[in-house]
């Protein structure tokens, strides 16, 4: 029973994802077509998907489909460039005819209607997310230090746990987590090897620190055959450098081993501990380091839904695999999270700025992010699917849908052939200087983007399947602790 339901899960998530992303490709591609009619254009096709279709109809003269690879899709605008080198001909009589050409500005408005479109069911999606809030954690939204890992060049800078990061480069933070003013982006995108970052230190105040960043980001070496070792080659993705902190998170259980003195004692998903015998825990060390004794029972303040009580749990010795005493919870790496209202305006400039800086690091040569960090069709369908696994999936693929739209604009604009940028600097090129593009060098041209597109998007591809499958030889685990059941 239990398979049936986690292949339904399976499949209803799945569903989930390829309808919203299926969503985005036809808005964008809606504006182009009703600008098209708005325009009086010729519309040969509209195609979801590239490659041979899987599904067409021919309904007032155009033909609709659905194509075999899923990468997007398009409409067949003869009178914009043709593309018949790449997408074939259509199945239209009119096709056969010579078209009219149209001015410029009909080119510009018909290319840009998609990008606006895009960025109107960003604007959609923000409303809708300011509607129903957006879930944060505390693992995104703290910039408070809870871990420094040992001979880390934040270890060796003095940085300590309880630390608030303030600044990074002289560059506010305010957040973890994240694009916008984030600690590890702010990290990985520097240009400078060493960051001077300040700090809030508790009964200290302000202190800076200088952190000497490693010169080369760490990579694990996988071990097998020559097959094993190309494929981790073309599918591993440029490692990034880190400093080794880790936010501060409250303990919030996230679940329980089997038979486990934590079940005993009454405790339940979503439980924040703050008190263990009277003493204050603030993160999840607290709790994994508290020295439990066995047999020795003690007092647990839990807070539940907006109110504090007190549990009683005795830890001991799992029974099996057991070395020291434990009480059986495991503890969310997300800690307290929470329903945050955020304005539309600012979420939509925030994915601005979140693009805008992601291209800036790609293009820096002194930056960690490389092409080989940005992710294609397959890579965007994994994250939503990854959402909408969370209990609170749908509320997170909303928020992902606002950055996704506002990114699928904005490249989109970029002057480049195949792109609708491409459209409007050739068509502002023909109104400047009132000559038409020869249609051959346009083929050309085209043709040759196209295939440089796919190219890419292949390379892309390439690090989102590679994310997906584990490299090197499966690493032998220790044997879990295991709690028996207590003879009653």
């Amino acid at each position: 029973m239990e398979v049936l339901i986690s292949i339904l899960r399976f499949i209803g998530v799945l569903f989930l994802v390829i309808m919203m992303f299926n969503l985005m490709i036809v808005v964008h591609e809606w504006g182009h077509f009703l600008a098209g009619r708005w325009r009086g254009l010729y519309i040969d096709r509209f195609q979801i998907w590239f490659g041979k279709p899987l599904w067409k109809k021919t309904y007032n003269g155009v033909q609709y489909g659905l194509g075999s690879i899923p990468a997007g899709g398009f409409v067949s605008l003869p009178q914009m460039a043709p593309m018949e080198s790449i997408e074939g001909k259509g199945d239209g009589e009119s096709t056969e005819k010579p078209l009219p050409p149209i001015s410029p500005l009909d080119k510009i408005i018909v290319a840009f209607a998609g990008p606006l479109f895009s960025f109107l069911l960003a604007v959609v999606f923000a409303v809708v997310v300011w509607a129903v809030k957006k879930p944060v954690s505390e693992a995104v939204g703290t910039t408070t230090i809870g871990r420094v890992h040992e001979n880390s060049p934040a270890e060796a800078a003095g940085i300590r746990v309880g630390d608030t990061i303030k600044t990074i480069d002289g560059q506010q933070v305010r957040r973890f987590l994240g694009m916008n003013k984030s600690i590890m982006w702010t990290i990985v995108a520097s240009d400078n090897k060493d960051l001077e970052v300040e700090l809030d230190r508790p009964g200290e105040g302000l202190v800076k620190v200088t952190v000497i960043r490693p010169e080369e980001a760490l990579e694990e070496k996988v071990s097998g055959g020559w097959f094993r070792q190309a494929w981790s080659y073309v599918s591993r993705r440029p490692a990034l450098r880190t400093i080794g902190i880790e936010p501060m998170v409250s303990p919030v259980v996230a679940g329980f081993r089997d038979n486990s003195p934590a079940i005993d004692a009454g405790f339940k998903k979503g439980d924040q501990i703050v008190s263990i015998d009277g003493k204050s825990v603030r993160s999840t060390d607290d709790v994994s380091k508290f020295p439990w004794e066995a047999g020795r029972a003690n007092e647990i303040g839990v807070k539940r839904d907006h109110s504090e009580i007190k549990l009683s749990v005795t830890p001991r010795v799992p029974e099996k695999n057991g070395e020291k005493p434990l009480i059986g919870i495991v503890m969310s790496n997300e800690g307290v999270r929470t329903l945050v209202r955020e304005n539309p305006v600012v979420q939509v400039i925030d994915s601005f700025n979140s693009i805008v800086r992601t291209l800036n690091a790609v293009f820096s040569p002194k930056s960690d992010v490389k092409a080989g960090h940005l992710s294609g069709p397959v890579g965007i369908m994994g994250t939503y699917y990854d959402l909408f696994k969370d209990p609170e999936g749908w509320r997170l693929a909303l928020w992902f849908s606002v950055l996704l739209n506002v990114n699928l604009a904005i490249l989109n604009l970029m002057p480049f052939p195949v792109l609708d940028g491409g459209h409007i600097v050739m068509a502002s090129y023909e109104w400047l200087t009132r000559r038409a593009i020869p249609i051959r060098f346009l083929e050309v041209v085209q043709t040759a983007f196209v295939l440089l597109l796919l190219g890419f998007m292949g390379f892309v591809t390439l690090k989102d399947v590679g994310d997906r499958i584990p490299e090197g030889d499966p690493v032998e685990q220790a044997p879990l602790p295991e709690f028996l059941p207590l003879e009653k």
